[in-house]
């Protein structure tokens, strides 16, 4: 018998969770194309196609895919780098038609990358690393909405050195945002960051069912209304509100869907930037598929796999239909589990809710203060960058902690970006696991008596060519006339060169110096001549010397290299 339920088995949890996180996903659409320099319309095209298409392929029940902003600081870098100048300005719907097919080449490479089963990718990136990239993200995201939050129209800033900046952060547009103040937006964003902050606490757990994102621009928008009514001079207008086109027809909504520049596909530069969102949104889809995994109750598992081909057939579509690039996104992921959500209807429901809402009510959207979608986003970016993240991974070690700051850094700086600086992080992080592999070749034993000393070297686990330096340091620094004990038989794996050091050893320096030399669990296949597996594992003072031992020492390696060289 089939254990298979049908897919409206849970309707109920699911239509109800559906409308939920499209609740949050809307304000978040909107925000992260506002973030990202893009048409506000590409935000809801990828929300749509994340909810309705993704959702349909994806084998997870519970994920919900749409723009992150984890892919904000590509975005804004790749329209900078692909708008034409026209008149001594960026023409920046050409660059955005330009963008549409790196999005498909991103979505054709994440299909190749499923086929291939590259799903176990994400394992391969140190949690330093990925932790570090969300802080930088956080940080240039919080810097990106401060214009917004201050009412700094956009064009004016960019005679400031607003635009500048927006690739990462820098502080010498701050000076603009001072002389460019709206109070009624800054009001509107204490306020919606206020609310934000006000949910997180447990006097407001009661509340948590209604979504704080949902509820910052509702009072964002009344706050603003009440301004037109109240105080006129606070009011916030024009280019400081969301800006939606109004269809009066079916055809003038489907005009809004845009295509891609097709000569885009001959241009390397769109190919780089493909391939770069390729991989990030990869990775940061596989990193959220794990998480939403974990907090599956049923306890289900999403084939990395089967879900980077999700994607791809996504962001195919998002980047044929003027769409931003997709990835399964932990927020609105984590919501739909908290929601009660099932099955993955709740995330096609998601998606068919918000196409009906920008079908059906684009005026109401266009009188939302795009301050108070950057009080939300700037939320999102202290979240990623909060100083709890950077308590944790103190406390996690400096192996850990410098690779995240020099990560988060780099991201965050203008002339680096994301890729470079996840780039340099890996490098760091790199870096700390070979000098971590480093220290500990061996444990050792010494025992010393008056006519000589044993010294035994229980090797690591691992002996790769890394240790061979110390190993090598450590046998010349053995005293003549000594007896050395190597045991291996704790060892899973022995590089080449340090077997051809032991085996030289063995041979030519040990009877040079009247060294007893004895190997000890050493494997066959290492053909290594006079392998003792009866010598002694315990300092026997009867069997190697009859006498008393005078010292008994015992540690890491570097502790009896001390040792033998103060000897010396």
């Amino acid at each position: 018998m089939s254990t298979e339920k049908s897919f409206f088995a849970n309707a109920k949890n699911d239509l109800t969770a559906g409308l939920i996180v499209f609740l949050i996903a809307l304000p978040l659409c909107l925000g992260i194309a506002q973030a990202s320099n893009a048409p506000l319309f590409s935000g809801i095209v990828a929300g749509v196609i994340g909810g309705i298409v993704i959702g349909f392929f994806s084998k997870s029940s519970l994920s919900v895919s749409g723009p992150a902003a984890g892919l904000v600081a590509i975005v804004i870098g790749a329209l900078a780098s692909l708008s034409p100048v026209v008149n001594g300005k960026p023409d920046a719907a050409a660059g955005f038609s330009l963008f549409l097919c790196a999005v498909m080449i991103a979505g054709f490479i994440q299909l190749i990358l499923g086929f291939v089963r590259a799903g176990s990718i994400a394992n391969y990136f140190p949690t330093s690393v990925i932790e570090g990239m969300l802080a930088g993200i956080g940080l240039t995201i919080i810097f990106k909405q401060l214009p917004d939050a201050f009412g700094y129209v956009k064009a004016a800033a960019h005679d400031a050195g607003i635009e500048d900046g927006e690739a990462g952060v820098a502080l010498d547009p701050i000076r603009g945002l001072l002389d460019h103040i709206e109070p009624g937006a800054v009001i509107i964003a204490l306020v919606g960051i206020g609310i934000l902050i006000l949910w997180t606490t447990k006097a407001m757990s009661r509340f948590k069912m209604i979504p704080a994102g949902l509820l910052v621009v509702i009072l964002g928008t009344l706050l603003n209304e009440v301004f037109r009514h109240v105080a006129p001079a606070l009011y916030v207008s024009g280019a400081h509100l969301v800006s939606l086109p109004v269809p009066q027809s079916a055809g003038d909504f489907f005009n809004q869907f845009r295509m891609p520049n097709f000569s885009g596909f001959a241009n390397p530069l769109v190919w780089q930037i493909g391939a770069t969102i390729a991989i990030v949104a990869s990775i940061e889809t596989l990193l959220c598929i794990e998480a939403t995994d974990k907090l599956d109750p049923m306890k289900r598992y999403t084939s990395g796999d089967a879900e980077l081909k999700a994607q791809g057939i996504g962001n195919l579509l998002s980047g044929f239909i003027g769409g931003l690039p997709i990835t399964s996104v932990i927020v609105r992921s984590s919501a739909n589990i908290n929601a009660g959500a099932r099955s993955k209807l709740s995330t096609i429901t998601h998606g068919v809710l918000l196409l009906v809402c920008v079908a059906a009510i684009p005026m109401v959207l266009n009188m939302i203060p795009k301050a108070t979608l950057a009080a939300i986003l700037i939320f999102t970016g202290y979240r990623l960058c909060r100083p709890a993240v950077f308590k944790h991974m103190w406390h996690a070690g400096l192996s850990q902690f410098i690779p995240f700051v020099v990560t988060a850094v780099c991201v965050a700086l203008p002339f680096l970006g994301l890729l470079k600086g996840v780039g340099i992080g890996m490098i760091i992080s790199i870096f700390y696991i070979l000098r971590n592999n480093l220290r500990i070749p061996f444990f050792y034993h010494r025992t010393v008596y008056e006519s000589g000393e044993v010294v035994r070297l229980d090797l690591a686990q691992e002996v790769s060519f890394l240790n061979k330096a110390s190993i090598k340091k450590t046998l010349e620094s053995i005293p003549d006339n000594s007896t050395i004990i190597l045991d291996a038989s704790g060892t899973e794996y022995i590089d080449y060169d340090v077997l051809e050091l032991i085996r030289e050893f063995q041979i030519t320096k040990a009877p040079d110096k009247d060294i007893k030399m004895s190997l000890v669990g050493f494997k066959n296949s290492y053909k290594l001549a006079g392998e003792e597996d009866d010598v002694p594992l315990q300092d026997d003072r009867e069997t190697i010397y009859g006498q008393t031992p005078i010292k008994r020492t015992a540690g890491r390696y570097k502790k009896l290299l001390k040792q033998l060289t103060s000897s010396s």
